[in-house]
Parts: structure tokens; C-alpha cells; sequence
């Protein structure tokens, strides 16, 4: 196996750093707390809001940086400044609304940092939710009467849509208008039945690259894992790009290398094995 000079190491959430129940494993938090204490970068890199984000994870010693809304926002923690920041044209937003309106789901809109959604979307989330997901998206919404209203005023700090539908053959349908009605954006998916949407050229991938420019690193020190079709451009965009067994078989075809799935501390063995340089 070749030596790998990981200095940053960017970790999806959800199927990865979280098992099935959204939990981190204490060997995970173990496999953390070792790499930053060589002084490697370790952040999170997630379509959810830094809010979202657990506070083991987030406001572990030694974690400098947050991407997040899918590579719409870099973070560095300790003085809140914003590496990156990718927003929506205003006019596009609202192009995308319009668009996914006719199919209906249960919306999120990620404004500045936070989630907003209309009452209805609020009141039938438990439909349509993961129950173990379900937490988090009850909390992180925040309930607004107007959402084209509350989008105005808010001008330029669109960062992501994200949905979650009944079933497939909606959200499928969903997908096909929204990208004949708005080309270029950027369409994704975390989880079943779900889209994320973000403004075009804008993921995970690129955000990773101008942290990793930030840090004077090159890509090749650059390791992340991810299971899903959000964390795609990610893995492509790092030198080493790891798949969680669990993952999409896009993901898997795209990454250099497969580790454990996400119940059976996928992260933290593949932080072992290729920044720690030691094996269980």
C-alpha cells in the first residue's frame, strides 16, 4: 500500500460519520481526536446547515473548518469569517421554486445559514421523513408564511433546496422539470426519495479544493468519504476519495478505495489505515 500524506480528511455525515440510528461510533470520535492531534484537518462536509452539525463533531479541539449546504458555505469556526460562500442568482432561485412547486414534498430552503419552510411543509414531514432523520429536520426548519416573500427578503443568500418526496416516481418527475426548467443547476441526492438542489457549479467538490488552497495543500493530501450522490463531485475532487461500503454504486465507481460500511466505523478505519498508518 502506498504511504499517504493526508493533512485533510472531509467526512459526509449522514451514511458515513453517522451509523443508521445517527450516532458516532466512540471509535470514530477516537480515530478524530488522533488525526487532529497530528495536526491533519479533519471537518465536516455535509448538505446539512453548521447547525446540523453535532457538537461532538463540531466543536471538537482542533476542528477549524465546516462545509456545508453542499459546498454553498466553508466556515472557519473560530472567527465565523467565510471562506466560501455560493449562493443562488436571485432570479435563479426563484426560477427553482417555481419549478419544484407543481410536485408538492416536503421543502426545506437553506437561507444564510439556516432552513426555512412553509406550514405545510412543516406539518407533513413525519410523512415523509426518515424517523431517525426526523429529529433533526424538525429542529433545523424554521417556519415562515410566505416562502417566495421571505426568499425577497433575502436577496443573495439562497444556498441549497432540498426535498424529500412520497415516493420515487414523483421525486423522479420533480428532477426531469427542474432541470428542463432550470439547466445547469446542480441536482443531487442524499437519501431515498430526496433531492438537493444547488446553485450551478456548486458542491462539495469545489468547496473541498479551496479549503485545500486555502491550507497551501495539495490535492493529493486530500482524503474524503462519502456514500451518496451529493458526495460524488467530493470524492472525484480529493486525492484520495473514499467510499463508505454502503454507498450509491456511483460513489463506489468513482472512488479510489472502499472502506467498512457506516455501521461497522467505515471512517474511522479508513482514518486508520491511510492518515493513522495502522490497521485493526
Amino acid at each position: 500500500m502506498p504511504h499517504w500524506d493526508i493533512r485533510l480528511v472531509a467526512l459526509d455525515l449522514d451514511g458515513t460519520v453517522f451509523d443508521d440510528e445517527k450516532n458516532i461510533s466512540p471509535r470514530t470520535l477516537r480515530a478524530f481526536r488522533a488525526a487532529l492531534d497530528r495536526g491533519v484537518d479533519v471537518i465536516p462536509a455535509t448538505g446539512r446547515q453548521a447547525a446540523g452539525v453535532p457538537e461532538e463533531f463540531l466543536h471538537m479541539p482542533g476542528v477549524r473548518y465546516a462545509l456545508t449546504a453542499n459546498g454553498a458555505s466553508l466556515v472557519e469556526l473560530a472567527t465565523g469569517r467565510s471562506v466560501v460562500r455560493l449562493p443562488f442568482d436571485d432570479a435563479l432561485a426563484r426560477a427553482v421554486l417555481a419549478a419544484l412547486r407543481p410536485f408538492g414534498g416536503v421543502l426545506g430552503i437553506f437561507i444564510d445559514g439556516g432552513c426555512c419552510a412553509d406550514a405545510d411543509s412543516a406539518a407533513r414531514m413525519e410523512d415523509v421523513c426518515p424517523p431517525a432523520l426526523l429529529p433533526y429536520v424538525r429542529a433545523s426548519r424554521h417556519v415562515v408564511p410566505d416562502l417566495p416573500a421571505y426568499m425577497a427578503a433575502h436577496s443573495g443568500q439562497v444556498e441549497k433546496f432540498s426535498i424529500l418526496y412520497p415516493d420515487d416516481t414523483v421525486r423522479d418527475a420533480a428532477k426531469a422539470a427542474l432541470a428542463a426548467a432550470c439547466p445547469g443547476v446542480e441536482i443531487t441526492s442524499s437519501m431515498p426519495r430526496n433531492l438537493e438542489v444547488n446553485a450551478p457549479g456548486v458542491n462539495k467538490g469545489r468547496g473541498l479544493l479551496a479549503l485545500a488552497a486555502e491550507l497551501g495543500l495539495d490535492r493529493r493530501q486530500v482524503m474524503a468519504c462519502g456514500d451518496s450522490g451529493n458526495d460524488l463531485e467530493m470524492i472525484r475532487a480529493a486525492g484520495l476519495g473514499v467510499a463508505m461500503g454502503n454507498a450509491s454504486p456511483d460513489v463506489l465507481a468513482a472512488a479510489d478505495v472502499i472502506t467498512l460500511d457506516n455501521n461497522h466505523d467505515g471512517v474511522a478505519a479508513a482514518i486508520e489505515t491511510y492518515v493513522l498508518h495502522q490497521t485493526r
